[in-house]
């Protein structure tokens, strides 16, 4: 099994990193799962257009690599950051180029990170507008990381909320793990049908 970790965060040294770096040491040492980051830090990808159909240059270099490793991942990691009450334009944009040949019935559990006590709008945003055509599954359960600057530092937690955080964290990534691979029996049910419902409604 393969699980995805998407950072959204556009900053080189975000915050969105170091957690989405906690939450891969968790799942090998939950599952022994193999991992693969996808970090959209420094705005690796250009603005969609059109020329992502017809595999222009730029797009066979910038995002063939990425969508190759989401293709074969089995579950997906969603870390988003909330920027304004929103999530960040380039994770928006990562969505609008994931046709549904690499997400479509796969779980994803979405990590939210608020410098204070924020962190709701990405996790309702998402939820709301990123599965549509992608047919990304998110699973109930998600986790915002409140006060992420003293959160999920070090091997012990700093207080009662930071515990109460990490034992929150390996329950929605077991969770994650036990839908992967009940989806993946959707994936090979041979019920799925792009050719003649390829958009959601």
């Amino acid at each position: 099994m393969k699980t995805c970790i998407l950072v959204g965060s556009h900053r080189v040294e975000s915050e969105s990193s170091r957690v989405a770096s906690y939450i891969e040491q968790r799942l090998k040492a939950i599952s022994g799962t193999e991992t693969v980051v996808v970090s959209l830090a420094g705005n690796p990808l250009p603005l969609w257009d059109e020329g992502v159909w017809a595999d222009e240059p730029k797009w066979a270099t910038a995002w063939k690599p990425i969508a190759r490793q989401l293709a074969e991942s089995d579950a997906v990691v969603v870390v988003s950051p909330e920027w304004s009450g929103m999530a960040p334009a380039g994770l928006k944009n990562f969505f609008l180029l994931c046709g549904n040949d690499v997400l479509a019935h796969k779980p994803g559990l979405i990590v939210a990170v608020s410098a204070a006590l924020g962190g709701s709008y990405p996790v309702a945003e998402l939820r709301m507008s990123s599965y549509k055509n992608t047919r990304l599954c998110y699973i109930p359960e998600h986790v915002i990381v409140r006060n992420v600057g003293r959160m999920l530092k070090g091997d012990s937690p700093a207080d009662e909320h930071d515990a109460s955080l990490r034992s929150r964290i390996d329950y929605s990534l077991k969770l994650l793990l036990e839908y992967a691979k009940g989806l993946a029996a959707v994936r090979a049910s041979g019920v799925v049908d792009f050719k003649q419902f390829p958009y959601g409604m």
